[in-house]
């Protein structure tokens, strides 16, 4: 069997549409004046919503103020012990994400080797590249126990892999949440590891999103999208005629899964604009900055771009000032002494 990825789908309307939207949103977002505080808040909110839908889909039972909690190291749960470890590692690979994108680290099977071991390793951050199974894994019914899906076997899984990096890699002028979902179905696809492919899967997505410029400030959750509705989640991801990789799931059309997955997309996108509208409802000062004169406002624009001013910024910003004014004065005197 051919080792090379060429993804099967086509761009129905509902796709392009919802793409459409997705640039929409994206452009909004990154003119928003945001202030560093709300930027912050909004931020901090998003990591832990990821965090507690995406190991929620996985049985996690932790809600979001247990995990801001665990996260903080204001509390402990016992009982949860292994939950506390989940949203540790996640939190913690989704801390790695960021910092990669924001350095526009490529996308490598290093670099999905270390996000995986991040995932699996409780919240440590110094982590080796975690090689690949060793042996078949199984995808069983929780209940009936039934086989849902045979994944490739041990042998093809480095190669699948290298040919799925080489392919996101190599198709740039694809739209990138295009790219973003394909990548997240070849990888759950091919089940490289015996546990936690699907976190791994979400947070290589964000990566790409992120590295593409869709990070949208690091506001939105996909995972939000995908956990509220579980059941459209597995029936968008659960493609082909038979549950084993090698009778057709291989070289299935996925169109449906990239319906499902951009639509997501266009949807938490949406959802960020509608949480900024939110908080700045909580946060309105437009009668405070009103009072301000000119000056006033110039150095706040300074505190809305910045967490910290020094006096060297501070001090810049009125000498701009002082050379406007002293050119408008010129230019009235002027137009003064040609009317005389």
């Amino acid at each position: 069997m051919p080792m090379k990825f060429i993804p099967n789908y086509t761009i129905t309307s509902k796709i392009a549409s919802c793409l459409m939207k997705i640039e929409a949103v994206k452009e909004k977002v990154l003119h928003l004046p945001l202030t560093v505080s709300m930027l912050s808040s909004l931020r901090e909110t998003a990591r832990l919503y990821t965090t507690h839908y995406s190991t929620m889909i996985e049985g996690n039972r932790l809600e979001p103020k247990q995990i801001e909690e665990v996260l903080s190291g204001k509390s402990h749960f016992p009982k949860y012990r292994r939950d506390e470890n989940e949203v540790r590692g996640y939190y913690a690979a989704l801390t790695q994400v960021e910092q990669w994108a924001a350095r526009g680290v490529p996308i490598t099977e290093k670099a999905i080797q270390t996000l995986y071991a991040l995932v699996m390793a409780s919240g440590k951050s110094k982590v080796k590249p975690t090689p690949y199974r060793d042996g078949q894994n199984v995808i069983c019914d929780s209940h009936t126990h039934a086989i849902v899906y045979m994944p490739p076997e041990a042998k093809d899984v480095s190669k699948l892999m290298s040919s799925m990096v080489d392919w996101i890699r190599e198709n740039e002028k694809v739209p990138c949440p295009i790219i973003a979902g394909i990548a997240h179905y070849q990888f759950v696809t091919i089940h490289p590891y015996y546990d936690g492919n699907g976190r791994t899967a979400r947070l290589l997505t964000t990566l790409i999103l992120y590295l593409g410029g869709y990070d949208l400030k690091g506001l939105y959750s996909l995972e939000e999208y995908y956990a509220k509705n579980l059941g459209a989640y597995y029936e968008a991801i659960s493609v082909g005629p038979s549950h084993n990789y090698y009778m057709g799931r291989a070289g299935a059309d996925i169109t449906k899964w990239v319906d499902y997955f951009v639509e997501g997309a266009a949807i938490a996108f949406e959802n960020v604009l509608q949480r900024i509208n939110e908080e700045e409802c909580h946060t309105d000062q437009t009668d405070l900055i009103r009072e301000l004169d000119p000056k006033q406002r110039k150095a706040l624009e300074l505190f809305q771009e910045f967490s910290t001013v020094t006096a060297s910024q501070v001090g810049k910003l009125f000498i701009a000032l002082l050379i406007i004014v002293e050119t408008n004065e010129e230019k009235q005197n002027r137009q003064h002494g040609e009317k005389i």
